[in-house]
């Protein structure tokens, strides 16, 4: 007799990097932090298997760095790598967001404005980061592609770090250009506008690949 029950070492897998990638995206791991087998295994409870693989997943997700016989490290970038990125983020995260524009409804939209409010609202840094991934997400939610999506996913985790970096930095006039931009971009997809809705995510995106390049500093440990 079969099962679709999923297996032991599948459920602990999951529960682990489940854990593990709420700690590296809310930046207790940091990018670099050698993350130990032994002491995830201990301090989730879980056994040795389920924490390797785990990690093969985070490392698919693009958070964790698999050195063979030699460990595990929270994923990091230099500057030139986090160039790199950002512009491929400003390139196909409008032509996501072109598939997914058209099957948003009211339902989404009104999601999406709330979410640019309560961002424009509060002061914590990491409510913010998560309302803005929230936000970004949900704005590619209705696109039906069998790549793109999940290549979006993993620049976004693995630019987490970075982007919380940037926004610490952001002075109240550049506070401002953020929300105001997130605004337009509900607007122009209420509006159906999506040729416009495009121009102000590439400029969005280009505008924090270019705060970061004015400091590098925070990629001297990965260089």
């Amino acid at each position: 007799m079969t099962t679709n029950a999923p297996s032991t070492h599948g459920t602990g897998s999951l529960r682990v990097a489940d854990a593990l990638r709420a700690e590296i995206l809310s930046g207790h791991l940091p990018p670099g932090a050698r993350i130990r087998q032994e002491e995830i295994a201990a301090q989730l409870g879980a056994s040795r298997v389920p924490v390797r693989e785990a990690l093969r997943i985070l490392e698919a997700d693009g958070l964790v760095t698999l050195v063979a016989n030699t460990g595990a490290w929270v994923a990091r970038l230099s500057l030139s790598e986090c160039e790199e990125i950002y512009q491929i983020r400003e390139r196909v995260e409008p032509l996501l967001l072109r598939y997914s524009a058209p099957d948003l409804g009211a339902p989404a939209l009104d999601r999406l404005e709330d979410l640019a409010r309560r961002m424009e609202q509060g002061n914590d840094l990491e409510e913010f980061l998560r309302l803005d991934r929230e936000f970004h997400l949900l704005c590619y939610s209705a696109a039906q592609t069998t790549t793109l999506s999940d290549l979006v996913n993993r620049l976004w985790n693995t630019t987490q770090h970075y982007r919380r970096a940037f926004t610490t930095g952001l002075d109240p006039e550049s506070r401002r250009v953020v929300h105001d931009e997130h605004h337009m971009l509900v607007t122009a997809l209420r509006e159906g506008d999506t040729v416009g809705a495009e121009r102000v995510l590439e400029g969005h995106i280009r505008r924090t690949r270019r705060g970061l390049a004015r400091h590098p500093e925070l990629f001297k440990s990965a260089e």
